[in-house]
Order: C-alpha cells, then structure tokens, then sequence
C-alpha cells in the first residue's frame, strides 16, 4: 500500500492487472558457469567415447576384442641390450620361457619358402651389402632383411607372464629395453643395411632408435626432436643402454628441430628415414587422464594432427636419398592418422616435387610374425597390429615407401 495525501492506494501486481493470469515458470534458473571449477569430463573417457565412434564403424565385429584389449593390461617384448652381457641375458630369458620372436620368424620363412636375408654378424664393417645406398630396395620384393643383432623376448599367446626390471649387467649397463613388441616392426621394415645413414625424424622417447642402434648398421644415425623433455627422456635411455664411445659424433647426433622443416635442412642426404609420427597414442589415452590430448583443452591440436603427419612425412621424403626408404609409422587405430596421411604425401611429393614414389607390398611381415601380432587384413596401405587379449601388442601401424627418384 502507499499513501498519497492521506489516501491509500493499492498498487496491483502485473498479473492481476492481467486477469490474474497465471504466471510461466522460469526457464533459466541460473547460467551455467564454464569457470574452472566446473566439472570435466576425463580425458580418458573423452578418448574411449571418440574412440567408440570412430572405431566402431572402422573395425565392425572387430573393434569389442580391440577395445577390451586396449583397456587392459598392455603385454611387452624385452629387445636386449647388444652392448651388454648378451648371452647371461639369454640364459635369463630362457629359463622363464620366453623366445625371440625375431629369430624364430626368420627360422619360420625358410619353412615357407620366403625369401629372407640377413645381414652379417659384424653389421658395422662395412660390406657390399650395403654399398650401392639403399638403391636395392627400389623394386616391390616379398622378402624382409633382418639384422641378426636384433633380438626381441616375448612371452607366448595367452601368456601374461610379465618380465622384471631390467638389471645391470657386468659392463654396467642394463641387459634389456621394455617395450611394446609391435613397436620393433617398423625398425625391422626399414631394412637398414650396413654403411647405411639413419634419420629418426621424431626420435623420442627412444625404444625405436635404441633398436636401430642395436642393428649396429647406421654409419652415421641422426636423432631429432622437436620436445626438449622427450629428448632428455632419450638422452637417458641412451646413457643406461648404449656405451660412452659408441655414441660419439661422427656415428650418433641428437638435435631438436621442427622435423617438418627437414626436408628443407638435409634434403636428398639419408639412406633410411623413419616417421614415427605424434599421434593420438589411442592405448595411453583412454588409460591416462594426464595431458590427454582428447580433453576439451587440446580440441584444435588434435584436429591438426593428420595435417603435422602429412607434413612429417613430406619432409621425411625430402630428406630420403634417390633409392633410399622411409618408413612411417604411428601408434593410432584411425585411417584418419594412417593410410589417409601416408596417401595425402605421397600425392604432395609427386605432384608439388616431382617425386616418384613407390609403396613396398609388407605382406612376408605379416606371414612371418602372425604367430606373435594380430595383424588387420583390410588396411589399404601399409600393416597394422591390433591389441587382443591373446597378444595384447599395439596399436602399431606402419607403412614403406621407397623413393625412385
């Protein structure tokens, strides 16, 4: 009520000067707030439902084994050290009844009637093998040249046996590197024969080049980074595995470019690349939570993955000598990261420098190691292992190229 004049006045609300009409509720009761005090969604379970879409439609009656495999216990391989006491190690290996999946693929082939190679014992002398720089490897051939200083410890399918931590040996270094078995195939495609210069365009954190220095091959290997922190990582797997003098500079260089500009940097210089490009790491990230990369935070950057691949990959092309190989590779399920990028630079190669290019039929892999891996049958181009509860390896897809001119 208000009084005006000693009159009181009655103020009527609006819905009564309406009829009384009733009034409508509120919809928005309060804004939703994006404040960083806002509940997330984890990465990992961000990773598993992207996964799920895109996964399920790729891989159909495939992908359940896939993802159960992928959400357990990942199995690992145990590549010995070269440099350390190879034979205690063996012994070791043995008695817990683990085999070298390398050697006992190479002992398989000839049972198949493949035609597999192997280097000589002594891979750093140099030898004809090697002596016309990769310039053998231009036409498509069914065989797969393995150096006999690889040597990679898996337990058999359906075994869950895991391995100890690595101890050090007499020389003071560890006698053996844990890793995904799956990662070691795309060092073995590479073919690296005796004399041979190695580029690893994006090294760390540094199984795949610990394995290339085991070849005991590369003439001259260059490892390069663009993460400082990764490249520390490896700085220290080398420092554990690899002796002091064997490192030196005429034989192993460490640098931390943009690999994407390579091409621009050495071009036409090395024998052997290998692109083993960032990716999705689809096993770690629906696993970890930590700085997964499906988080609403790095939308954009995952996004602009298959573009970096691509651009990876041109310049790894680049850098390769006339008759030389490059090997691709990725730890991702999504055609997206793999035969889409390998088929995109390849384009871009021949069609923006006038390059040819010739893709490498991988088909003895797969018959010589479908015992140890899961290999999918429908990939366009290039091989790709999928996990399993019976050999839980992967994901590793991979792919050869090899360049004519």
């Amino acid at each position: 009520m208000a009084a005006f004049g000693g009159w009181s006045v009655r103020v009527r609300t609006f819905s009564e000067r309406l009829g009384g009409w009733p009034r409508s509720p509120r919809r928005n009761l309060h804004k939703k707030k994006w404040a960083s005090s806002r509940r997330r969604v984890r990465g990992a379970r961000l990773a598993l439902q992207s996964l799920d879409m895109s996964c399920g439609p790729q891989f159909g009656d495939l992908w359940p084994s896939i993802r159960v495999g992928l959400l357990c216990e990942q199995k690992f391989g145990a590549l010995l050290n070269g440099f350390g006491d190879v034979e205690r190690a063996i012994g070791q290996m043995e008695l817990q009844q683990a085999r070298d999946f390398v050697y006992d693929g190479r002992n398989e082939s000839s049972g198949r009637g493949l035609n597999t190679e192997e280097s000589p014992p002594h891979c750093s002398d140099p030898s004809p093998f090697g002596g016309n720089s990769g310039r053998e490897s231009l036409e498509t051939k069914p065989y797969l040249s393995v150096s006999p200083n690889l040597k990679c410890f898996t337990f058999p399918r359906g075994d869950t046996t895991r391995f100890n931590p690595a101890r050090l040996g007499s020389l003071k270094l560890l006698e053996y590197y844990l890793m995904d078995a799956a990662s070691l195939l795309p060092v073995l495609v590479l073919d690296v024969r005796p004399g041979h210069t190695v580029l690893d365009l994006c090294a760390a954190p540094g199984g795949k080049t610990l394995a290339l220095l085991q070849t005991e091959c590369c003439r001259h290997l260059v490892v390069n980074d663009i993460s400082i922190s990764r490249l520390s990582r490896l700085r220290k797997i080398l420092h554990s595995y690899v002796p002091k003098n064997f490192c030196t500079e005429d034989r192993l260089r460490i640098t931390s470019f943009d690999g994407r500009l390579w091409g621009e940097i050495e071009k036409d210089t090395f024998d052997r690349v290998l692109v083993d490009a960032p990716c999705t790491t689809d096993r770690h990230s629906v696993l970890e939570d930590d700085n997964n990369i499906f988080s609403q935070m790095r939308l954009r950057e995952r996004r602009m993955l298959p573009l970096i691949q691509t651009q990876l990959l041109v310049s790894g092309i680049l850098a390769a000598k006339p008759g030389g190989s490059i090997v691709y590779s990725t730890c991702s399920l999504s055609h997206l990261q793999n035969e889409h990028v390998v088929e995109r630079a390849v384009q871009v190669a021949e069609m923006e420098h006038g390059m040819e290019l010739r893709l490498e039929d991988l088909t003895a892999v797969r018959t010589l190691y479908r015992e140890t891996f899961n290999f999918y049958g429908d990939c366009r181009v290039g091989e790709l292992v999928l996990p399993h509860l019976t050999a839980n390896y992967g994901p590793m897809y991979f792919c050869k190229l090899n360049k004519v001119h």
